[in-house]
């Protein structure tokens, strides 16, 4: 790994984020981590190279005034590999359109799309003088498969792996991207969805034999296998993958 890595990371508070930052954290990376509310347990166990910023991402107004300011040129300026890890997501609104609210919507298009497309060329931006930028997207199988109950989180994850896609066209050599599904992991989101009523997600027994069954993967390890294949060489070989892919 480069001397000075830096990583700025979104939804670092639980589940995968906060597995994702002790990760980073612990091989020495810098990382800025940009959410609602504090990690404190995290923070107190790496002061000086944890650095938090509490943003809601559904505030697009207030995240691009941050991203105006110098807060993230400051971060990145003369690391030699800089990564962005689009991280944070929403689940609702799940069911039919009828069910739909039009905030929960809007709340998840900004979270979901909106912050990391807005994200990733201010990173890029200001990374400018890094040999090497990496930007790594969490997708979901939802974005490669539609299920019932979910149309507004298969499109928002569908747009991600699109937006890897396209960046990926555009032949910036000092930049590589992938849109990584991190498989099936027993989350806050994953408890959330076995508590949503069947008439809104007809799939729900499914989630619930996952769990029975023992087949939901720890943060852990699915934070592990993404920050291997982050870090590795064959990183954004590929503009999408899903980690039950990566050996």
């Amino acid at each position: 790994m480069p001397q000075k890595t830096r990583a700025i990371l979104t939804g670092h508070t639980r589940g995968l984020g906060a597995a994702l930052a002790e990760i980073l954290l612990a091989q020495g990376v810098e990382v800025l981590a940009i959410s609602r509310k504090r990690n404190t347990e995290l923070a107190a166990r790496h002061p000086g190279t944890l650095h938090e910023v509490e943003l809601d991402l559904a505030d697009l107004g207030a995240l691009a005034e941050w991203l105006a300011g110098d807060a993230l040129r400051g971060f990145v300026t003369g690391a030699e590999r800089v990564l962005l890890v689009n991280n944070a997501g929403v689940l609702a609104p799940v069911g039919g359109l009828v069910d739909q609210k039009a905030v929960e919507v809007a709340r998840a298009v900004s979270v979901n799309v909106a912050a990391p497309l807005m994200l990733a060329p201010a990173v890029v931006r200001a990374s400018e003088q890094a040999a090497d930028m990496r930007i790594v997207h969490i997708s979901s199988g939802a974005a490669r498969n539609a299920y019932p109950g979910w149309s507004v989180y298969c499109a928002t994850k569908a747009a991600l792996d699109q937006h890897a896609r396209a960046v990926a066209l555009d032949g910036n050599p000092a930049l590589r991207i992938c849109s990584v599904a991190p498989g099936v992991v027993d989350t806050d989101m994953q408890a959330e969805i076995r508590d949503t009523g069947l008439d809104r997600f007809p799939l729900r027994e499914r989630f619930e034999a996952l769990k029975r069954d023992g087949q939901l993967a720890t943060p852990e390890q699915s934070a592990r296998k993404l920050i291997d294949y982050l870090l590795s060489d064959a990183f954004g070989d590929t503009p999408t993958t899903d980690v039950r892919e990566l050996t």
